[in-house]
């Protein structure tokens, strides 16, 4: 009887985005080149080993803006989530050199929502409310109210009344096809609705492929931090089409003798993501199939 043939689905939108990359790239080149202090206003990304990595090389990571009067001064990047217009004043009136590594597409919220909230729009955010890259977006609406939602009981909780002048956009990596569903729900609300898709191309891609490939697969295998939100939309997608996925950070995470009995292994990854990690479970994979 002829042996099933075993195959391991590496998805090609795995690891670093546009953004993330951009972003790690300047720390390391600021790390290499610049004598003065370097530090991250946050971890740059949500990869552990990444920041473990940039501290060896002297890279300091600041978690509250208070920690900056008593830091000798020098330069401090901005990571891709971005952040609020305040905290860009304030690290600015500290002395210290921006160096901003916000990720386009989320610039590019900002703008809207500071262009919408002039306008007289109340801002709802499809995302997930204490996320650094929503908490920045929030900080750019102007003189408007701001609510934040991610599952159809936050809309049917908004306070505003019918005929209010909505602007819904979404948080980057938000679930494409939740946000769908919520636009059909909050347009239904009888809000003067204006709604800006303003998920990055890639996140659609990485979402999309991840699913496709998880219904095709008998197990499924998705990388990426514990505190990655577009590694757990991942998972969440994953898991809806196969029930056998697993969530890990890395390699040593991953128990490759429960893959003994799959002939079909499917693999991705977030963007905050390493592509050597990404390599080395694929390898392991391939090696106990």
């Amino acid at each position: 009887m002829q042996q099933q043939q075993r195959t391991v689905t590496v998805a090609k939108s795995a690891g670093f985005c546009f953004g993330v990359k951009r972003a790690v790239n300047m720390v390391y080149e600021e790390a290499d080149q610049t004598e003065v202090p370097i530090y991250t206003y946050g971890p740059i990304i949500h990869n552990e080993e990444v920041v473990k990595d940039l501290q060896s090389k002297g890279v300091r990571v600041v978690s509250d803006l208070d920690e900056l009067a008593a830091l000798p001064i020098g330069k401090i990047v901005i990571r891709s989530h971005g952040i609020s217009k305040a905290e860009y004043e304030r690290i600015h009136n500290s002395g210290f050199e921006v160096l901003d590594a916000t990720c386009p597409f989320v610039r590019k919220i900002h703008r809207l929502v500071g262009e919408y909230s002039q306008k007289g729009y109340t801002i709802v955010i499809a995302g997930n409310g204490v996320h650094p890259e929503v908490a920045g977006i929030m900080g750019w609406v102007g003189n408007s109210d701001v609510y934040t939602v991610s599952e159809a009981s936050d809309i049917q909780n908004l306070p505003m009344p019918k005929g209010t002048n909505v602007c819904l956009v979404a948080q980057t990596t938000f679930n494409y096809n939740k946000f769908q569903e919520l636009v059909e729900i909050i347009e239904k609300k009888g809000y003067d609705i204006i709604v800006l898709n303003t998920i990055c191309n890639a996140t659609e891609e990485r979402q999309t492929e991840a699913r496709r490939i998880a219904c095709q697969s008998e197990a499924m295998i998705v990388i990426g931090d514990k505190h990655s939100s577009n590694t757990q939309k991942l998972f969440e997608i994953c898991n809806k089409e196969c029930a056998n996925t697993y969530y890990i950070q890395t390699s040593n995470d991953m128990d490759y003798h429960k893959l003994k009995s799959i002939n079909n292994v499917g693999i991705t990854a977030g963007a905050s993501t390493p592509n050597n990690i990404i390599e080395e479970v694929s390898k392991n994979v391939r090696n106990e199939l």
